[in-house]
Protein backbone atom coordinates (compact mmCIF):
# COMPACT_ATOMS: atom_id res chain seq x y z
CA UNK A 1 0.00 0.00 0.00
CA UNK A 2 1.30 3.17 -1.20
CA UNK A 3 0.54 6.52 0.57
CA UNK A 4 1.23 10.08 -1.01
CA UNK A 5 1.36 12.88 1.78
CA UNK A 6 1.41 15.97 -0.60
CA UNK A 7 3.75 18.48 -0.19
CA UNK A 8 2.86 21.82 -1.75
CA UNK A 9 4.25 23.94 0.58
CA UNK A 10 1.64 24.65 2.91
CA UNK A 11 1.24 21.77 6.06
CA UNK A 12 3.35 20.52 8.70
CA UNK A 13 4.67 17.50 6.69
CA UNK A 14 7.38 16.15 9.19
CA UNK A 15 5.40 15.68 11.99
CA UNK A 16 2.73 14.38 9.80
CA UNK A 17 4.80 11.51 8.06
CA UNK A 18 6.55 10.59 12.13
CA UNK A 19 2.25 10.09 12.73
CA UNK A 20 1.54 8.02 10.04
CA UNK A 21 4.75 5.83 10.32
CA UNK A 22 3.99 5.26 14.17
CA UNK A 23 0.40 4.38 12.61
CA UNK A 24 1.82 1.79 10.88
CA UNK A 25 2.16 3.59 7.17
CA UNK A 26 5.67 1.29 5.62
CA UNK A 27 5.20 2.75 2.06
CA UNK A 28 4.93 6.73 2.64
CA UNK A 29 6.00 8.77 -0.06
CA UNK A 30 6.42 12.68 1.09
CA UNK A 31 5.57 14.50 -2.70
CA UNK A 32 5.05 17.47 -4.79
CA UNK A 33 4.36 15.33 -8.12
CA UNK A 34 1.26 14.75 -9.39
CA UNK A 35 2.75 11.45 -11.00
CA UNK A 36 3.53 9.89 -7.88
CA UNK A 37 -0.10 10.85 -6.40
CA UNK A 38 -1.76 9.59 -9.36
CA UNK A 39 -0.57 6.07 -8.27
CA UNK A 40 -0.81 6.10 -4.61
CA UNK A 41 -3.50 4.09 -3.01
CA UNK A 42 -3.80 6.27 0.15
CA UNK A 43 -3.53 10.49 0.15
CA UNK A 44 -3.06 12.54 2.82
CA UNK A 45 -3.97 16.64 2.11
CA UNK A 46 -2.32 18.44 5.38
CA UNK A 47 -2.76 22.00 5.58
CA UNK A 48 -1.27 25.16 8.01
CA UNK A 49 -1.87 28.39 6.94
CA UNK A 50 -5.29 30.68 5.26
CA UNK A 51 -7.31 29.05 3.19
CA UNK A 52 -6.90 30.99 -0.19
CA UNK A 53 -2.70 30.69 -0.14
CA UNK A 54 -3.21 27.11 0.83
CA UNK A 55 -5.32 26.43 -2.28
CA UNK A 56 -3.43 28.84 -4.79
CA UNK A 57 -0.72 26.31 -3.69
CA UNK A 58 -1.83 23.56 -4.27
CA UNK A 59 -3.08 24.79 -7.88
CA UNK A 60 0.28 25.84 -8.18
CA UNK A 61 2.12 22.02 -8.34
CA UNK A 62 1.67 21.19 -12.21
CA UNK A 63 -1.02 18.33 -12.55
CA UNK A 64 -1.74 17.81 -9.05
CA UNK A 65 -5.44 19.01 -9.09
CA UNK A 66 -6.09 16.22 -12.25
CA UNK A 67 -4.34 13.57 -10.43
CA UNK A 68 -6.31 14.28 -7.29
CA UNK A 69 -9.78 14.54 -8.97
CA UNK A 70 -8.59 11.19 -10.99
CA UNK A 71 -7.86 9.04 -7.97
CA UNK A 72 -10.00 10.35 -4.72
CA UNK A 73 -13.13 10.97 -7.19
CA UNK A 74 -12.66 8.82 -10.56
CA UNK A 75 -10.88 6.14 -8.45
CA UNK A 76 -12.30 6.42 -5.60
CA UNK A 77 -9.14 5.78 -3.09
CA UNK A 78 -8.84 6.42 0.55
CA UNK A 79 -8.57 10.46 1.21
CA UNK A 80 -7.83 12.25 4.49
CA UNK A 81 -7.47 16.10 4.59
CA UNK A 82 -6.08 17.44 7.79
CA UNK A 83 -7.00 20.71 8.64
CA UNK A 84 -7.00 23.19 5.84
CA UNK A 85 -6.30 19.97 3.98
CA UNK A 86 -9.77 19.01 5.11
CA UNK A 87 -11.17 22.93 4.52
CA UNK A 88 -10.06 22.87 1.03
CA UNK A 89 -12.14 19.64 0.21
CA UNK A 90 -15.07 22.69 0.54
CA UNK A 91 -17.05 24.74 -2.05
CA UNK A 92 -15.20 27.83 -0.93
CA UNK A 93 -13.88 29.50 2.00
CA UNK A 94 -13.77 33.02 3.02
CA UNK A 95 -10.71 33.57 4.69
CA UNK A 96 -8.67 36.65 3.44
CA UNK A 97 -11.58 36.95 0.56
CA UNK A 98 -13.55 34.30 -1.30
CA UNK A 99 -11.90 31.34 -2.68
CA UNK A 100 -12.35 28.17 -4.48
CA UNK A 101 -12.15 25.04 -2.98
CA UNK A 102 -11.72 21.30 -4.12
CA UNK A 103 -15.89 21.47 -4.14
CA UNK A 104 -15.61 18.12 -3.19
CA UNK A 105 -18.22 18.30 -0.54
CA UNK A 106 -20.99 21.25 -0.21
CA UNK A 107 -20.48 24.09 2.08
CA UNK A 108 -18.38 26.70 3.11
CA UNK A 109 -15.21 27.62 5.63
CA UNK A 110 -16.26 30.61 7.17
CA UNK A 111 -14.52 32.60 10.97
CA UNK A 112 -15.26 31.09 13.79
CA UNK A 113 -18.10 33.13 15.94
CA UNK A 114 -18.56 32.09 19.22
CA UNK A 115 -21.61 32.89 21.17
CA UNK A 116 -19.63 34.36 24.09
CA UNK A 117 -17.50 37.46 23.44
CA UNK A 118 -15.45 35.40 26.05
CA UNK A 119 -14.59 32.82 24.12
CA UNK A 120 -11.10 33.62 21.97
CA UNK A 121 -10.35 32.46 18.72
CA UNK A 122 -8.44 30.53 17.56
CA UNK A 123 -9.77 27.98 18.92
CA UNK A 124 -6.94 26.17 20.36
CA UNK A 125 -6.45 23.51 22.02
CA UNK A 126 -7.36 19.67 23.13
CA UNK A 127 -11.03 19.99 23.02
CA UNK A 128 -13.59 16.83 22.62
CA UNK A 129 -14.67 15.53 19.42
CA UNK A 130 -18.59 14.49 19.29
CA UNK A 131 -19.90 12.29 16.51
CA UNK A 132 -22.71 13.33 14.73
CA UNK A 133 -23.32 9.89 13.17
CA UNK A 134 -22.10 6.49 12.73
CA UNK A 135 -18.41 6.78 10.50
CA UNK A 136 -15.37 3.61 10.83
CA UNK A 137 -13.03 6.79 11.20
CA UNK A 138 -14.15 8.63 14.05
CA UNK A 139 -14.60 7.87 17.82
CA UNK A 140 -15.48 9.82 20.79
CA UNK A 141 -12.43 11.26 22.57
CA UNK A 142 -10.32 14.63 22.73
CA UNK A 143 -8.02 15.74 19.88
CA UNK A 144 -5.68 18.87 19.28
CA UNK A 145 -7.33 22.10 17.47
CA UNK A 146 -5.86 25.19 16.42
CA UNK A 147 -7.78 27.11 14.03
CA UNK A 148 -9.93 30.34 13.59
CA UNK A 149 -11.88 29.56 10.34
CA UNK A 150 -14.22 26.54 10.43
CA UNK A 151 -16.80 24.32 7.89
CA UNK A 152 -20.09 25.35 7.32
CA UNK A 153 -22.33 22.93 5.68
CA UNK A 154 -24.29 25.14 3.32
CA UNK A 155 -26.65 21.89 2.24
CA UNK A 156 -28.30 20.93 5.52
CA UNK A 157 -26.86 17.52 4.48
CA UNK A 158 -25.38 15.15 6.41
CA UNK A 159 -21.16 15.62 5.56
CA UNK A 160 -20.59 16.91 9.08
CA UNK A 161 -19.47 13.55 10.75
CA UNK A 162 -18.07 14.99 14.21
CA UNK A 163 -18.45 18.57 15.99
CA UNK A 164 -16.59 19.96 19.01
CA UNK A 165 -17.84 22.60 21.37
CA UNK A 166 -16.45 26.05 21.27
CA UNK A 167 -18.71 28.04 22.91
CA UNK A 168 -21.12 26.18 20.05
CA UNK A 169 -20.80 23.59 17.75
CA UNK A 170 -17.73 23.67 15.52
CA UNK A 171 -17.64 21.28 12.80
CA UNK A 172 -14.61 18.69 13.81
CA UNK A 173 -14.84 16.32 10.66
CA UNK A 174 -16.65 15.89 7.25
CA UNK A 175 -16.88 13.00 4.99
CA UNK A 176 -18.46 11.29 2.08
CA UNK A 177 -17.95 8.30 0.19
CA UNK A 178 -14.16 7.63 0.28
CA UNK A 179 -13.10 10.49 1.62
CA UNK A 180 -12.64 12.44 5.06
CA UNK A 181 -11.19 15.32 6.17
CA UNK A 182 -10.58 16.58 10.04
CA UNK A 183 -10.43 19.95 11.15
CA UNK A 184 -8.02 18.52 14.14
CA UNK A 185 -4.12 17.79 14.51
CA UNK A 186 -4.12 14.18 14.23
CA UNK A 187 -0.18 14.51 14.59
CA UNK A 188 -0.80 16.35 17.48
CA UNK A 189 -3.37 14.32 19.08
CA UNK A 190 -1.38 11.66 20.59
CA UNK A 191 -3.11 8.51 21.06
CA UNK A 192 -6.34 9.06 19.94
CA UNK A 193 -4.93 11.34 16.87
CA UNK A 194 -2.58 8.15 16.66
CA UNK A 195 -5.77 5.68 16.80
CA UNK A 196 -7.03 7.88 14.07
CA UNK A 197 -4.33 7.08 11.44
CA UNK A 198 -4.23 3.35 12.33
CA UNK A 199 -8.29 3.27 11.20
CA UNK A 200 -7.46 5.42 7.84
CA UNK A 201 -4.50 2.65 7.19
CA UNK A 202 -6.75 0.05 7.26
CA UNK A 203 -9.94 1.74 5.92
CA UNK A 204 -11.78 -0.10 2.69
CA UNK A 205 -14.78 2.37 1.66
Amino acid sequence: MTLALIDYGAGNLRSVENALRTAGCDDLAVTADADVVARADRIVLPGVGAFGACADALRGVDGMIAALERRVRGDGVPFLGICVGMQLMATAGEELGIHDGLGWIVGCVRRIEPATIATKVPHMGWNDVVPTRAHPLIEPGEAYFLHSYAFEDDAAGDDVIATTNHAGPVTAAIARDNMIGVQFHPEKSQRYGLALLERFLAWRP
